[in-house]
C-alpha cells in the first residue's frame, strides 16, 4: 500500500469529549485532514515539542527520545496503520546500525515522538478515506467541517485573552508555565505576538 505523508496542522480542544484535545493532521500537498482525539497530557507533550519549549524536567516523551539516542536508535517514521471502532493504531519504525524494528504505539505517543525526532508521519488511503475530512481550496468550509467532527479552538478563551493588557498576559503566561499548562501558554504567547 502507498503511504500518504501527513503533517500536524492544528492542536485544539475537542468539543465532543470533555478534557480532551484533537490533533489535526493534514495531507502534505493535499486538502484532506485527519482529526484525532487525544488526551490532555499527550496534547501538552505535542505542544511542548512543536513550540520548542524547554520544561524544567524532561517529559516522558523527552525521556524516551533521550533513551533512544543513548542507544543509537533512530525513529525513521511513524505510520498510522489502522482504524478500528474509532481508535487509530500506529507503529514506530525505528532503526540502528544492525536492524529495523516496527513497534506498536498509541497514535498520540507516536506523534509526540515524531515531533521530537523530526521524522515523517504517514497513513494509508483507506484511513484517510474513512476518517478524513476534505477541505476546499479557499478554506470557506474548514470551520464548519472541523466542528462536525468535534474539533474547534476555544473561542471564548481567546476573546478573554484579547481583553487583557500585555502586562496581564505576561503574568498569566508565567503562571501557566509554572503549572506546566503548555497549551494555554501557546495561546497566550500567540496573543502577545499579535500585538507586537
Amino acid at each position: 500500500m502507498k503511504k500518504i505523508e501527513l503533517e500536524i496542522v492544528a492542536l485544539s480542544h475537542s468539543i465532543t469529549q470533555t478534557h480532551s484535545y484533537a490533533v489535526v493532521l493534514g495531507e502534505v500537498n493535499g486538502l484532506r485532514r485527519l482529526p484525532i482525539v487525544i488526551g490532555g497530557f499527550e496534547a501538552q507533550a505535542i505542544a511542548v515539542a512543536l513550540e520548542r519549549m524547554q520544561p524544567s524536567r524532561p517529559l516522558t516523551h523527552d525521556l524516551m527520545k533521550n533513551f533512544m539516542n543513548a542507544f543509537n536508535v533512530e525513529l525513521q517514521e511513524i505510520i498510522i496503520n489502522d482504524l478500528q471502532e474509532g481508535i487509530f493504531y500506529s507503529k514506530l519504525v525505528c532503526f540502528n546500525e544492525h536492524d529495523t524494528v516496527e513497534i506498536d504505539s498509541r497514535t498520540s505517543d507516536a506523534l509526540a515522538l515524531a515531533v521530537r525526532f523530526g521524522c515523517p508521519i504517514y497513513t494509508f488511503e483507506n484511513i484517510l478515506e474513512s476518517a478524513g475530512i476534505l477541505m476546499d481550496d479557499n478554506g470557506g468550509t474548514k470551520k464548519k467541517k472541523a466542528e462536525a467532527v468535534g474539533v474547534t479552538n476555544d473561542i471564548s478563551e481567546n476573546e478573554e485573552l484579547h481583553k487583557l493588557s500585555l502586562e496581564q498576559l505576561q503574568n498569566l503566561l508565567n503562571e501557566v508555565l509554572e503549572n506546566e499548562d503548555y497549551i494555554k501558554a501557546i495561546a497566550i504567547r500567540d496573543e502577545m505576538n499579535k500585538r507586537k
